[in-house]
């Protein structure tokens, strides 16, 4: 099969706290996206979203972009990064502006976003989103694009996303200690959403879970919008964590245990079922691990065991971000789970009947050239972030004001203004 022409290439890179990632992906002159290629090795330097040490974070940066360049025989000079630490909160923000009834021109949405500037209040963290997510016409809400439409107030809904300041530049100075600029900073749960949940979802309501390695982050969707987030240090590998302190073995073999054994639903066979805790080609034999039999076997419901005891623990935090964001009732019934630690089998399961409330696992959609393994929910934020780039989205940092809405419509801007209604009009 051909690969169709590309005619603008993105780049991505989402540092993880278990794994470093990059993707390098084209849009094609249909409209489709197509991954030329992708590259992941073991994070190194990060912490909970945070960086702890910048050189060893590059050197993971630029070995997963050189993997992706080298798949995609093709070099890059800047990239979009993901955030899921630095502190992330979420905020929305209403400004309206008086239209009299006329038509809506480009002028009055550039004039209505400049304004929205004014009511951003980012208490001095540093602003990485602040985008319109859906405009008001005299009480009608959902509008996609008021351009052309007649109204007497015209009013836009702006998200704002928030960061503290430090810690972004830390991951920005990383990427750019790689040879590549940074075109955005973009928080997690935005590109993640943009690969996991369906405009229908966003707009009926809907939370997102991104369960990662050392950080999950709750976020909720309405309206077509994302209304709040939330970050929990807890994730994958605290649960890794715990099997290798309840056995006794290595954080290898813990890992290793809960990918290939672990889950989050009991079964009645699980108590005769013994599973090794030694993989054939281990470098050495490792310690014997607790409760195990002479063959240095332990009892899979025992395995079991420690992981639903830290699924409750992350199901309680879950739910109580999920109530402080007002996700209860009608309103909140959808859950979608994703990131790495949602491919735990059973998990969806565990948490439908932990929350109350439906629960189906997010991965990215199928892209030409997305290797299967990698349509996973562990590359969610990867696929969000060159999904992210493609949209273009509008920040109303970028927008330039075209007139002064000091002064109103006089001399030549009125002239233009009644002829470009000429035209129109006859």
């Amino acid at each position: 099969m051909a690969v169709p022409r590309i005619t603008k290439v993105f780049a991505a890179v989402n540092l993880g706290s278990f794994r470093t990632s990059a993707m390098i992906a084209g849009l094609s002159e249909t409209g489709e996206m197509v991954v030329l290629g992708s590259g992941h090795r073991a994070s190194q330097g990060i912490k909970r979203g945070y960086v702890t040490d910048m050189q060893a974070a590059t050197h993971s940066v630029r070995d997963a972009i050189e993997r992706a360049e080298k798949m995609a025989n093709a070099s890059v000079q800047s990239v979009w990064i993901g955030c899921s630490g630095a502190g992330l909160a979420s905020t929305t923000a209403k400004v309206e502006v008086e239209i009299g009834g006329r038509r809506i021109e480009q002028d009055d949405i550039e004039h209505l976003l400049v304004a929205g500037r004014e009511v951003i209040q980012p208490d001095g963290r540093t602003v990485l989103h602040a985008q319109p997510a859906h405009y008001t016409l005299d009480g009608a809400h959902g509008v996609p694009n008021p351009k052309g439409l007649h109204a007497e107030r015209l009013a836009v809904d702006i998200h704002v996303m928030l960061a503290d300041g430090a810690p972004v530049r830390n991951i920005k100075e990383t990427v750019e200690n790689a040879h590549l600029r940074v075109e955005a900073v973009v928080g997690s749960p935005v590109a993640t959403g943009h690969a996991c949940l369906t405009p229908e979802e966003r707009e009926l309501g809907v939370a997102l879970v991104e369960f990662g390695a050392e950080v999950t982050t709750v976020s909720v969707y309405a309206a077509g919008m994302l209304l709040g987030m939330q970050v929990i240090p807890f994730g994958s590998g605290d649960i890794t964590d715990s099997i290798a302190s309840a056995f006794g073995i290595r954080r290898y073999q813990a890992e290793r245990l809960k990918c290939m054994s672990g889950s989050a639903i009991a079964s009645p066979a699980d108590h005769r079922e013994m599973i090794p805790v030694n993989a054939p080609g281990d470098p050495d034999g490792g310690p014997i691990a607790r409760h195990a039999d002479d063959k240095n076997r332990i009892p899979r419901a025992e395995l079991i065991s420690v992981i639903t005891q830290q699924l409750g623990h992350f199901t309680e935090e879950v739910g109580k971000s999920l109530k402080a964001m007002g996700f209860t009732g009608q309103r909140g019934q959808q859950v979608v789970l994703t990131g790495g630690g949602a491919q735990l089998p059973g998990l969806a399961d565990y948490a439908q009947s932990a929350l109350g409330r439906p629960v189906r696992i997010g991965a990215p959609p199928t892209m030409l050239g997305l290797p299967p393994g990698h349509a996973t929910p562990s590359s969610s934020t990867l696929v969000g972030l060159v999904l992210y780039a493609a949209a273009d989205p509008v920040d109303i940092r970028a927008v330039g004001p075209r007139w002064n809405p000091e002064t109103p419509y006089s001399g030549l801007g009125l002239v233009n203004r009644v002829w470009k209604a000429v035209k129109e009009y006859f």
